[in-house]
């Protein structure tokens, strides 16, 4: 115990002054409860000799409040902005090229996918050899790939960050707003959703680019965006007929995630609100050594968790198989001693996350240029008015 508390004491006295912990804080609360919301609402049920995919949600609709508290992806998208705007801004003050900026940031983004996709395309091929279901594999790696669709729209809304730098959050939230009257209200075809793909998350990724600038440095502008973005989003499910869930649902005819709707964005413009409502909070209870060295932990492999998590859950719940079908883990999330039971396997979730952690962070790490030194962990995204920033990150 005495050496963690020395390790993050060194990491606290290492970490620049000019570095924004709450923006590291709200990063990892973000990945933390992605990760932990699919863990409770993803069910993979044994029925006979198939994996099938389930939701309590399903069954159980008053659970949609949990989806409120653990649908994080907008408050990701907010701080990634912020980052990826400081950090061009700061790239250009070094008189680096906007090829060279954008590849350090995607090799960073990128950098653990290729273990994944070379694990589950062995695994894809050893399960089909061996006789597995053919829906059960499909299940199984739709499952494990799913989070590759958040990376390309990261990626895609990052190498567009200079044009983004401008851009004021409504208009892409007038994209959304028109896109959903053709959809549900003209009757216009489905596949004109996925439109708000790249516009629904522009609006978070926008309001992060005005953080950069200091523009809703004011507590008035979360408390707005918060209440707005609430009183809108009760509006759309009370009155408009919009899913209370703010993640899909096996079987629901519409879902405000895939793709995201007027809802699902006027939650995350809620949620946006209260995470820079948290900022000075967050900043006071990260000058704490402890618990600034285990939100730094976190962001230095937040991609690696992200990645890897829904594998931690379906390697669990394969190796469990031969014990029987467990309840919480193999059975049909159709009553709430389910959810209760579920909470019991989180803790083997985390081991199995963590074997992954252990296993496949290094590539995260490389990229990252994490390897020299513990100091790395808290990397600059150095502002050009503050070079004394470099000789911090240095000493």
């Amino acid at each position: 115990m005495r050496r963690l508390l020395e390790s993050a004491a060194r990491l606290d006295a290492a970490t620049p002054a000019s570095r924004d912990r709450a923006a590291d804080g709200l990063r990892a609360l973000a990945i933390l409860g992605v990760v932990v919301g699919h863990w409770l609402v993803t069910a993979l049920v044994a029925d006979g000799g198939t994996l099938r995919t389930d939701s309590p949600l399903r069954h159980l609709p008053a659970l949609a409040t949990v989806s409120w508290l653990f649908q994080t992806l907008a408050v990701f998208f907010l701080v990634g902005g912020e980052a990826a705007a400081r950090g061009l801004a700061s790239s250009r003050a070094r008189g680096e090229s906007y090829g060279q900026w954008l590849s350090a940031r995607l090799t960073r983004l990128f950098a653990p996918v290729g273990a994944l996709v070379a694990l589950w395309t062995a695994a894809t091929a050893a399960l089909l050899l061996t006789g597995a279901d053919p829906a059960t594999v499909r299940t199984l790696v739709k499952l494990a790939l799913s989070p590759l669709w958040f990376l390309v729209a990261f990626a895609a809304l990052t190498a567009a960050t200079p044009l983004l730098t401008r851009v004021n959050p409504l208009w892409p939230l007038a994209v959304v707003l028109h896109v959903d009257l053709v959809r549900f209200g003209l009757g216009g075809p489905a596949w004109l959703g996925w439109t708000n793909l790249v516009a629904g998350w522009l609006v978070p990724y926008t309001l992060g680019v005005a953080w950069s600038r200091g523009a809703p440095e004011r507590r008035r502008a979360g408390w707005i965006l918060l209440g707005g973005g609430v009183a809108v989003t009760a509006a759309l499910v009370a009155w408009a007929g919009y899913p209370a869930s703010m993640v899909g649902v096996p079987g629901a005819a519409v879902s405000n995630l895939n793709p995201p709707t007027l809802a699902a964005v006027t939650f995350g413009v809620a949620q946006c609100g209260l995470a820079l409502l948290l900022r000075e909070p967050l900043r006071r209870v990260l000058r704490r050594p402890v618990a600034w060295a285990a939100v730094a932990l976190v962001n230095l492999s937040a991609m690696t968790i992200f990645l890897w998590h829904q594998t931690a859950l379906m390697a669990t719940t394969a190796a469990a198989l031969l014990a029987g079908r467990l309840p919480g883990l193999h059975t049909v999330p159709g009553h709430y001693g389910w959810a209760a039971q579920r909470l019991l396997w989180l803790p083997v979730f985390v081991l199995a996350l963590g074997m992954c952690w252990i296993a496949f962070r290094h590539r995260e790490q490389r990229a990252g240029g994490a390897g020299h030194r513990a100091s790395r962990v808290v990397r600059v995204q150095r502002d050009p008015r503050e070079p004394e920033a470099e000789a911090a990150r240095r000493a």
